[in-house]
């Protein structure tokens, strides 16, 4: 991750922290430890101090042995860790200038794992990383790394203070005939060994019919919904077909995706019915995709825009496996599980983990600009942003690397190296220079890179 035989390259940021630890480990590197474990990741580098011009240099530890002893005991120690995400390969001893030094390589922790804090004090020893260094995580984080760290994802939860009173018959009533026409075999059942069947609702002990919350979610009328999720929200903001401004807001699930469905797609025109047909089923798996993975007790809500030249979809919560992978496909770690079913029975969904890289396939194949994806913290979001471009005009297909992946590289080329220009970052991940500059632009605005200077003299780095 770093070049040992260059550390005075480097500056501080939010992947990298030096302490110079020569009285021992800083009480400090445990923040950090729990911050980078609960963002992006980072090395720690002990026996490293930073100067005034925000150079590092070594400083030689007297004895890095026993430091790295005191760390793997203090480490495992789950009442000052919670958990040791480490393996011994991530933490190794150099020489640097005839000077020793420690690194610690902290991965981003599993969503099982996090949140990752110290002290036995998840509330107050919850920490993330921003460009400004490590910050204490609110509760509203917490609470949040907590309910995607549990085996059973939240929709699967029984509203046990409600009953199907909560949920709409008439929408109930539309999708249960569209279901019918993907699944005959149902249609002997009624209304209650339905919603039992599709996971809608489970009988409890006190002998009543209790919604669960994909079903509560997927049918119930919105005060019901805000009873239970206080924080919900889903709103789409467009243009009608007579030009004038058009929002669509409320209402369950079920009723907002029909509704915002053939406002997404009306105005994509393509020469061939399969392809349009393509593009169609990529922005439906879009809209899908973000109210299946929405964390829907956390801040923000649905948000769904499009204009002549793109469409962009946010929903509230992070991701729970690794962005690239879940580009790349064939994993995935879905928020709502019980809704992807009550989805997949009207076959709105392309099945788990297919609905990003589908997307991906079909942007790409037009020779249109490849999605951008982007995760935000504090509060916790995901943002799909999809370029439009009608008929049959195309731009020049770019290099088969993933917006995310782009991303990826340049963060780990600017761990290399201290700062780098536009055309340097350009050659790295072989875009042209005015795709690269909104890739930097993006970075820049999620705050994990900063830039100095102006036009061609511009030099871009990792954030402080």
């Amino acid at each position: 991750m770093i070049d040992f035989n260059e550390v005075e390259k480097y500056r501080e940021n939010n992947r990298i922290e030096a302490k110079k630890a020569l009285g021992g480990l800083p009480e400090s590197l445990w923040e950090t430890y729990s911050a980078f474990a609960n963002t992006m990741g980072g090395v720690i580098l002990l026996g490293v101090e930073e100067h005034s011009d925000h150079s590092l240099h070594t400083v030689n530890l007297p004895e890095p042995d026993a430091l790295i002893h005191k760390f793997w005991s203090i480490v495992n120690d789950p009442m000052r860790v919670s958990i040791n995400i480490l393996t011994d390969s991530l933490v190794s001893k150099h020489v640097v200038d005839g000077k020793n030094i420690v690194s610690i390589e902290v991965p981003r922790a599993q969503r099982t794992d996090r949140p990752v804090y110290i002290d036995n004090n998840p509330r107050h020893g919850t920490y993330r990383r921003s460009g400004e260094g490590d910050y204490r995580c609110s509760e509203e984080e917490v609470e949040s790394m907590r309910r995607d760290a549990e085996l059973k994802t939240q929709d699967m939860r029984v509203i046990t203070e409600l009953d199907t009173s909560a949920l709409d018959t008439v929408v109930l009533d539309r999708y249960r005939s569209r279901a019918l026409r993907h699944n005959p075999g149902y249609a002997g059942l009624g209304t209650e060994e339905f919603l039992i069947k599709t996971g809608a609702a489970v009988r409890g002990g006190d002998g009543v019919l209790h919604p669960t919350g994909a079903g509560l979610l997927m049918f119930g009328y919105e005060r019901e919904i805000i009873r239970v999720y206080p924080q919900y929200m889903a709103e789409y903001i467009g243009e009608a077909e007579n030009g004038e401004p058009l929002r669509i807001c409320g209402g369950n699930i079920y009723e907002f995706f029909f509704s915002v469905y053939p406002e997404l797609i009306r105005g994509i025109e393509l020469d061939d019915p399969e392809e349009r047909g393509a593009v169609c089923g990529a922005v439906r798996e879009a809209l899908a995709n973000a109210l299946i993975n929405a964390d829907y007790l956390g801040r923000g809500g649905i948000s769904v825009k499009k204009n002549a030249d793109e469409i962009v979809i946010e929903n509230p919560g992070s991701f729970r496996v690794d962005a690239e992978t879940a580009a790349s496909g064939g994993v995935s770690d879905p928020r709502n599980a019980a809704l992807i079913k009550l989805f997949g029975y009207i076959e709105v969904c392309g099945g788990v983990g297919r609905g990003i890289p589908s997307i991906y396939m079909t942007w790409k194949n037009q020779g249109w600009e490849i999605p951008e994806i982007t995760e935000l913290f504090d509060p916790e979001r995901i943002s799909v942003k999809l370029r439009l471009r009608k008929g049959k005009r195309r731009l020049r297909a770019p290099l088969a690397i993933r917006t995310l992946e782009r991303e990826k590289i340049i963060v780990e080329f600017l761990t290399r190296n201290p700062s780098a220009s536009l055309m340097e970052i350009s050659e790295v991940i072989g875009t042209p220079r005015k795709q690269t500059r909104e890739i930097l632009n993006g970075l820049i605005d999620k705050g994990i890179i900063s830039s100095s200077g102006s036009g061609r003299c511009a030099l871009y780095m990792l954030s402080r």
